[in-house]
Order: C-alpha cells, then structure tokens, then sequence
C-alpha cells in the first residue's frame, strides 16, 4: 500500500513530471501494479540514472527513498536505496569511497539527512573529483587574491542569504571537475601569493612558464593590428619588418576585409583563412578538404564542446573517452548531461587500445541501457604523451566505423612528436587509407599546443568529415550564437598552417627559433622520464611526444588510509605534499582518470628547471614513504 501511495504520489509531483524517461503512463502501470515492489524499485533506478546523467532532480530522488514524508532520509535506507539502483557487480564503496564512508558514519552515529545534506551527499557520490565535497576547492578559492577573497574586505559581517546558492545551483555544475586547474593548482596559488617560489608543470602553458614567441607570428600579427598608416603603409615599414611580413600581412588585411580585426567575421570563420586550412589538411593527409567542412573556434575546447552538445540528446546518450583522458572530456559531458564510458589504455603497451577493451567497454554500456554516440581518441596522448602509430589508430577507426559511432580526434599535439621512429598521422588518413569510408570523424587542431605555444590567441579549427548536413548546418547555428572566434586566433591558426618559405627573409629566424624550442622539449622530455624512472617507486612510460610525462607512484597503505580519512584520493594527496615540501605543481593522475589501484600524477616538461627538479622530486618521494610507512 506504502509503495502505491508513493508511486501515486510521485505522479503528482512537479520535479519528477519534468523527468522525460519516467512517463505518467509507466508510474500509472506500476501504481496498479501486482508487484509494486518491484515497479517501484525500477522507478528509483530511473530516477537515480536521470539524476546521474543530468544532475537534475535530487529532490524526486530524495522522496523516493523518503516514503513515511518525514522530510529526514535514514542513512540505512539511503544505503539500501543505493544498493538497488546500482548494478549488482558494482561495489558502492569501491565507486564512491569517500561518499560511502561519510553515509556508513552517520549510519552509525544515527544522524539522518535533511534535503541539503542529502544534495551534498549526491554530489560527493556522483563526481570524479579529488575533492569529494567541493568544501576544499572553494575554501582556496574563498582567499584566491585573483578570486572571491579580492571583495571579501566588502562584505557586511552578517551572514548573506543568496536565493543563487549550492543546492540551488546547477548541480551539473557543481558535479564538475576540472583537475587541471584543480586543488592542487589553487593551493600553489595562494602559496605564491605568500612569495613561495612554485615550479607550475601543471598545465600545457608555454608562454607562461618562459617559452619565447616565435617572431614571425608576431609581427605578421602586429601588422594586420595596427592602422595601415602606422603599420604596413608606413614609409618606413620595410626598414622595421622583413619583406615577406609585409606581404603576408597585407594578405590577410585583404582577406579580412576593410572591416580589420576589431570586427566580427563570418560564424564559421573567414573564408580565406579556411582555404588555407584546407590547403594545409590536402598536403598532409593526401585527400580531398573542403572549406565549407572547417569551421574556426576559439581554441580546440570551444569546438569539442560544441560537436559534444550537438551528439548529446538524451539522458542515456554516452561518449567512450580514453582511461587517462584530458578532463575537459569528461567534464564537459558532466556539464551538457551525458553519461562517460572509460576505455582504458594499456600502460605495458605505451599506452595503446586493444579492439577487445573497446568493444568490451561497448557491450558493458548497452546493458547499461546506455546509448554510444561518439568516441574520444586523443594523439599524441593527453596526459600519457603517447604517440599512436597507424595501426593502433586503425583499431579505433575500423571499430567506430563498424558501430556507426562518432570520432572525435583530438590532434592538437600532432607537432609534439620527439622519440625516433614515431610520427603522427591524422585519423582522417588513417580511415581513407583503411577503406573507412563510412566514418563519421570530427577532427581537432589548436595554435595553443605544438612549438607555437600561443595558448592565449585562443585559435582553434575542428574539420568534419562525413557528417551530417543538416547537423552540420546545426553546428553552424550553435557556433552563430557566439558570433565569431577572435579574429588574431583565426589569423594565427593560418599562420600556422602557412609558414615562411625557404626562400623569404624571414624562414632562416623562424626556423632557428622553432627548432630550438623543439629541441628544448624533446631534451627535457627524455631526461624527465629517465630521471623520475631512476627513483625507487616512480616508473614512467617514454613520453614520445605532447608535452607531458605521467608517472606512476609506489605509496604506502597508510597513505591511502589517510587520504580516505581526508575524503581525497592517494594521489592528490601526494601532489599536495610534493607541492608543500618542494614547490613543485603538479596534476594528480586522479583528475586523468586511472586503472584501479594505480597512483601518480601528471607533469609537463615545459619549464626549464623541468630537469632540475628531479632530486626534488626524489627527495620527496623519499620523505613521503618513510612519513606513511
């Protein structure tokens, strides 16, 4: 009688008639049911998937475990709630260890959950975060001199009542994680802030951390800037620019139109510039590019987010991204709604997929109920610094063509490629080249990342291939509503994609410079992982290319206690140690995602003192095992 007074009772309410998977008609069914138990029961599992997918509808969830309307939920029903919404081989402290032992310990204590401490709970439970409440993110951010604490001074003394709070807010949102700039990174700020010296290796930043712009760029980018009269119609212009700068900048001048760079362009991009891309994709790949299929954004993270909120339909709508993956993935799938689906890279096998963990990982979702849209691939790796040879991308694109699943090619590092014998090859080759005809490929490219390092032109391409039409005139009305990507990164990705010739004035510096920086990475890439592999419990595969190593650490037992005491992970806390004893920043392998069990984290090669740092990182290394043994 309970179950169908409940049942009945959720057809009235207005969070859970908002949720599109549980109709009117199926909560009817199971209110006349003859085993309501077990109609109410797949009703929850509804509810917890909605909630899982969207973020939305907390409150439906918590009357659906709070049957007697107390308006309190018992930790042993939510425990019991939890066990049957989760699939049965599903361990729920395993998943959610540090949420788990939070509910265990009020179980005990027999302190029951009120509305807000039940959405705290669910967010603990439901995010892939070294910070499980978010409570210590925003107390760094709370006394951040670039963040919230510059007006905390402001503030009246009495406690503020915001109607915008954290159980109001999106709680998508508040589900996300973005490690990268994560805890750790916060922490090195306000360390900063009190005049530590922090070597930052967190985050692919090269100018920030001392890499010199290439000078052509800049000055072609001056030149289109500046008023004519001051810059490429000077009378002296050509005593203060080569030649071929001039030429190239009244090339672009031309292309972009009297408007100049201070205006708007066309949405997808300006048409002369796309040529060049097009160009640049023809010589590379040996097949066909067309303009029309590239469209310039604002770095490669605004066009993966736009291709993403385009596949994204439905609750169950899913993406299989790589296990480590560059969080942007998963935290914009957390954001528009979507469900992830890992499928691990093999560390024995530098990083590399098997045909049997894809399709593997492909069955597990579909008993999940969950549908595969698209697949990320990332080459070179993101944070494995992996370089995919022909054949390991052949895997990928045979099986996506195969299950008509979207490819989203991540190719932003196709310049970072350092070991001997490697080289990078686009996955729009590798589909041609394979006979993959039918393959639905998205295809990533930004001036942020290879020797050129302008992270903050925000330039960016995506090319689609063999997509849609119509959803490709969709993308077109989504990229319109951000009206245009910045004109200097449109121009900067054309630079790229077109350098100086031999025979121009400026090819002798340009590739002076280039190589040095080329030089400089591959250097420091070799002896990082030589030295960090040279400390009793670190091992690091060979970075073959991006601009990242990724470790994986030997910690004592007791350090994986403490960080469950802490509601961390091991990892995370291990970085926030390393970065107290010495200085140094980096991403714990957490915030990547990792096989279970591994522990690490992930450091760039960018800064000078990368190398230098190495006895640092033994000592600490040292330090830590004795502490936690």
């Amino acid at each position: 009688m309970m179950q169908t007074v409940y049942i009945k009772r959720l057809m009235l309410s207005r969070s859970v008639a908002s949720l599109a998977p549980i109709s009117s008609v199926s909560l009817a069914r199971a209110s006349f049911s003859s085993n309501a138990k077990k109609d109410a029961i797949n009703i929850r599992k509804q509810l917890w998937e909605f909630y899982l997918s969207t973020g939305r509808g907390a409150n439906a969830l918590f009357e659906a475990i709070d049957l007697d309307e107390k308006g309190t939920v018992d930790p042993n029903n939510l425990k019991k709630f939890m066990e049957e919404v989760l699939p049965k081989d599903v361990e729920p402290k395993e998943i959610m260890p540090y949420a788990w032992n939070r509910l265990e310990q009020r179980a005990a204590a027999g302190q029951e959950y009120d509305t807000r401490a039940f959405k705290k709970w669910l967010v603990a439970a439901t995010k892939m975060s070294a910070d499980m409440k978010g409570s210590r993110l925003f107390g760094l951010y709370s006394h951040d001199p670039q963040g919230l604490g510059a007006d905390e001074s402001e503030q009246e003394e009495q406690e503020r009542t915001y109607t915008w709070n954290e159980e109001t807010m999106s709680q998508s949102l508040r589900r996300m994680q973005y490690a990268v700039r994560g805890e750790v990174v916060m922490k090195a700020d306000q360390l900063a802030a009190q005049g530590r010296e922090i070597l930052y290796t967190n985050i692919g930043n090269p100018h920030q951390v001392g890499q010199k712009p290439i000078t052509y760029y800049r000055q072609v980018l001056s030149l289109c800037d500046l008023p004519a009269e001051h810059g490429v119609d000077h009378p002296k212009v050509y005593e203060m620019y080569p030649k071929d700068v001039v030429e190239r900048a009244r090339l672009y001048r031309g292309i972009i139109g009297e408007s100049g760079t201070g205006a708007y362009t066309h949405s997808q991009g300006i048409l002369g510039l796309r040529r060049h891309i097009s160009a640049f994709i023809e010589k590379r790949d040996g097949y066909p590019s067309k303009p029309g299929n590239i469209f310039l954004t604002n770095g490669a993270s605004s066009a993966i987010a736009m291709v993403l909120q385009g596949i994204l339909a439905n609750n169950n709508d899913a993406v299989m991204i790589p296990i480590p993956q560059y969080p942007i993935y998963s935290a914009l799938i957390a954001k528009l709604g979507g469900r992830q689906v890992g499928y691990e890279l093999d560390e024995s096998l530098n990083w590399a997929v098997t045909r049997e963990e894809l399709e593997s990982k492909l069955e597990k979702a579909k008993k999940e109920d969950l549908e595969v849209k698209a697949l990320a691939m990332i080459n070179p790796g993101n944070p494995s610094g992996s370089v995919m040879t022909h054949c390991d991308i052949q895997v990928v694109t045979e099986f996506c063509s195969e299950h008509g699943i979207v490819l989203l090619a991540d190719e932003v590092y196709q310049a970072n490629v350092y070991a001997k014998g490697a080289e990078f090859v686009s996955a729009k080759k590798v589909a041609l080249d394979s006979g993959h005809r039918d393959l639905q490929l998205v295809s990533f490219h930004s001036t942020s990342k290879g020797l050129i390092g302008e992270c903050g032109r925000r330039g960016g391409y995506m090319e689609l291939h063999n997509i849609d039409p119509y959803v490709q005139a969709m993308l077109y009305k989504l990229a319109s509503v951000d009206l245009c990507a910045t004109v200097a990164g449109q121009v900067m990705i054309s630079l790229m994609v077109c350098p100086p010739s031999p025979e121009d004035e400026s090819y002798a510096l340009f590739e002076a410079e280039n190589q040095a920086i080329y030089d400089g990475l591959k250097e420091r890439s070799e002896k990082l992982v030589a030295g960090l592999n040279e400390i009793d419990g670190i091992e690091c595969v060979p970075a073959e290319g991006a601009m990242y190593a990724f470790p994986r650490v030997d910690v004592p037992e007791k350090a994986i206690e403490k960080a469950k005491e802490m509601g961390t992970t091991p990892d995370n806390l291990y970085a926030l140690s390393l970065l107290e004893e010495t200085g140094i920043c980096v991403v714990p392998a957490s915030g990547f995602g990792q096989k279970k069990g591994r522990v690490g984290f992930r450091t760039t090669f960018l800064h000078p003192d990368t190398v230098k740092a190495i006895d640092l990182f033994a000592k600490h290394h040292e330090k830590f095992t004795k502490e936690y043994s």
